[in-house]
């Protein structure tokens, strides 16, 4: 059973910026198409940033919604063996519990259903 290691998230003011991360228990962040999903109380849950595997380059290629292009950036750094979440100019609306998510190709989906490991979930609140 492989599990995802989420950490980053917490409180923060209107225009500020968090950092998420998320580390697969087993192998590498390499070996996984993985993405990034929020749910608000009484929500469904919303891709927020995907990222493939990619291992002849250093920038695997990404697929962000437009709501968050701009904002949000994903990026894998293999040699911490870890994914993480960029944002930036976060508003009230972008906070929800914030789930790690990692699946097999083909990568880059902002379905779900995709993905067949998922973290404990991480709170990210903006609140002024």
């Amino acid at each position: 059973q492989i599990q995802l290691m989420e950490s980053g998230g917490g409180s923060v003011q209107p225009g500020g910026s968090l950092r998420l991360s998320c580390t697969p228990s087993k192998y590498t962040v390499n070996n996984y198409c993985m993405a990034w999903f929020r749910q608000a109380p009484g929500k469904e849950r919303e891709a927020v940033a995907s990222i493939a595997i990619d291992t002849t380059s250093n920038s695997p290629p990404t697929n962000i919604p437009p709501s968050n292009k701009g904002r949000f950036f994903i990026v894998k750094d293999v040699a911490k063996n870890s994914m993480s979440l960029e944002m930036n100019r976060l508003i009230p609306e972008d906070s929800a519990v914030y789930y790690c998510a990692a699946g097999v190709l083909p990568c880059n989906r902002l379905d779900s259903r995709a993905y067949t490991y998922w973290g404990q979930g991480i709170q990210v609140t903006v609140s002024s």
